[in-house]
């Protein structure tokens, strides 16, 4: 538990500021096919090693690299969008897992793939998903800018610097780096819920970029932790416990929120009067 307790506060740090800029783009359907991307290698890894945690996570990073460099790089250079490229590309990968975990595995052994175990994290891969946190933080504090400019206006960025593409494909891979580290914790098919749930909850609770990504990664956190517990007091499996846990703040963000809150638009408050 205490494991679980650190791997779900590294995954949050990392992956909460990712989904607020999912969100801000539009691209939350992009991490979700990118989750789905990283199944093949895994799946590789799984093939010649077994349930080996270090094999199945390098795998699950050259895949999911490989798919995000040749949607960018097909979007980037034809007329097709971006969300057809990677649906092309992750459904081909997908299949490609399924087949591959199918034919060496079983069902169990599928069903972890899937949906994960992060009760049976161990140190060396707790390990990788703080080397993961930690990486993630630092590229987005250089890449900050430009990203938070091409959410807003792209045109603009375009029109005075050349930082887009290069900021682009650095935040694609760091959608991978932290997929894959919530693939051992949530599973492929769980891994993207503590990037966009906790950025949906913070739409609600702030307007400005950096007070999103702080109500992310507390809501994120929070999650983690409550998910944990409701796993650890019921027979609920802990992948699904957070997420199910992401998902009633979310609802209940929505209601109450003080940003757009049903709540909020119902009752609004006195405006100030001359």
């Amino acid at each position: 538990m205490r494991r679980a307790l650190a791997a779900v506060i590294a995954l949050s740090l990392g992956g909460a500021p990712i989904g607020v800029f999912l969100m801000l783009r539009r691209m939350s359907l992009v991490g979700d096919a990118m989750a789905h991307a990283i199944l093949p290698g895994a799946a590789i890894g799984f093939l010649l090693y077994g349930l080996n945690l270090l094999a199945m996570i390098l795998g699950g990073l050259t895949a999911g690299f490989l798919v995000a460099i040749l949607a960018g790089v097909v979007s980037r250079s034809t007329g097709l969008k971006e969300d057809a490229s990677l649906a092309t590309f992750y459904l081909a990968s997908l299949a490609l897992g399924v087949t591959i975990v199918s034919v060496k595995g079983t069902n169990i052994d599928l069903l972890h793939v899937l949906f994960g175990n992060i009760l049976a994290m161990d140190d060396q891969t707790l390990l990788v998903v703080a080397c993961n946190a930690t990486i993630t933080l630092v590229v987005l504090a250089v890449i900050y800018r430009p990203l938070v400019i091409e959410s807003v206006d792209p045109l603009f960025l375009r029109t005075v610097s050349r930082a887009g593409t290069p900021a682009h494909l650095a935040f694609l891979a760091l959608v991978v780096i932290n997929l894959v580290s919530g693939f051992q914790a949530l599973g492929t098919l769980l891994a993207v819920g503590l990037m966009i749930l906790p950025a949906g909850i913070a739409k609600f609770w702030s307007r400005d970029i950096s007070g999103m990504i702080c109500a992310a990664v507390v809501s994120a956190i929070i999650s983690g932790y409550a998910g944990l517990v409701l796993s650890f007091q019921t027979r609920i499996p802990s992948g699904p416990a957070i997420i199910l846990v992401a998902a009633v703040l979310y609802i209940a963000s929505v209601l109450f929120g003080s940003v757009g809150g049903v709540v909020r638009q119902l009752f609004p408050g006195r405006h100030l009067e001359a």
